[in-house]
């Protein structure tokens, strides 16, 4: 079941409006965060393109056992802001700090994240069995790995196919397996689901909720409204570069009287454009 403990709620007021909002209060959220629970911590965080300021400001945290979707439109720096975390891309000013390290010029805190792009690019004349006893041996052969995807989307059966061989579908059910293959305590998945068909795709979403279960944080982005409404327990919103929200899914539902989460989102965009 969904964790639906839910801050307290605070007013803002509308920027544009001047009007008061019952949005929950980004920076009170992560006050009323459980030190314990803690496992990522992002404060200040901006990043810059081209003179374009992208992130402004970010201030959010993830805790463990959470299942957590950033979403937002397309330009609203949600792949900036994970790509931050992951260390392919260094932010101008704010901090991050993963299980209480800090991540600048620190690579140590990556052995906690298992991570699965959304376009998948292994080296195509590797076969799948190399691929996977290649990253085996760069991260030490020694965890208790979790093949537990590789079994049931029957990836044995393709181990001596040369990656360039596999369709996109098949490379992201690799890719998904490979994620989840270290047991690391935090898991990144940037559209998990798409290009899988359908047994996949619920395979990979009940590994998602196990994990969780089991203690872990796993953070989504996905434009599947539907698909983060059955699974996450938190939506961190982010619109030009700001945490618009960041609530549970109930909560938000709540906050603007719609019973659907895609109604609810709608809404956000609409009013935030008023």
């Amino acid at each position: 079941m969904k964790n639906n403990t839910v801050p307290e709620k605070v007013k803002i007021i509308n920027k544009n409006s001047g009007e008061e909002s019952n949005i929950i209060s980004l920076y009170d959220t992560v006050e009323q965060a459980e030190p314990q629970n803690e496992i990522i911590s992002i404060k200040g965080l901006k990043k810059s393109f081209d003179k374009n300021l992208i992130l402004k400001g970010i201030n959010v945290s993830f805790s463990k056992g959470t299942i957590a979707a950033v979403m937002g439109p397309n330009g609203s720096g949600k792949t900036t802001l994970l790509k931050c975390v992951l260390g392919l891309v260094r932010p101008e000013a704010g901090e991050i700090t993963v299980n209480n390290i800090n991540i600048k010029n620190n690579c140590e805190y990556r052995k906690f994240i298992g991570y699965m792009p959304q376009t998948p690019r292994f080296p195509e004349n590797l076969k799948v069995k190399e691929l996977i006893d290649m990253l085996k041996d760069v991260n030490g052969n020694e965890c208790d790995y979790d093949e537990e995807l590789l079994i049931k989307l029957n990836l044995q059966a393709i181990y001596n196919k040369p990656i360039g061989t596999l369709s996109a579908g098949t490379k992201q059910r690799v890719s998904g397996s490979l994620s989840f293959l270290f047991n690391r305590e935090i898991i990144i998945l940037d559209e998990p689901t798409a290009g899988l068909d359908p047994v996949s795709c619920e395979i990979m979403k009940e590994k998602i909720i196990k994990e969780k279960e089991n203690g872990k944080l796993i953070i989504i982005t996905s434009h599947i409204v539907s698909e983060v409404e059955a699974l996450a327990d938190r939506i961190v919103f982010l619109l030009e570069g700001n945490v618009h929200v960041n609530s549970t899914v109930d909560e938000l539902k709540d906050r603007t009287d719609e019973s659907n989460l895609n109604k609810a989102i709608a809404k956000i965009m609409v009013n935030h454009g008023s």
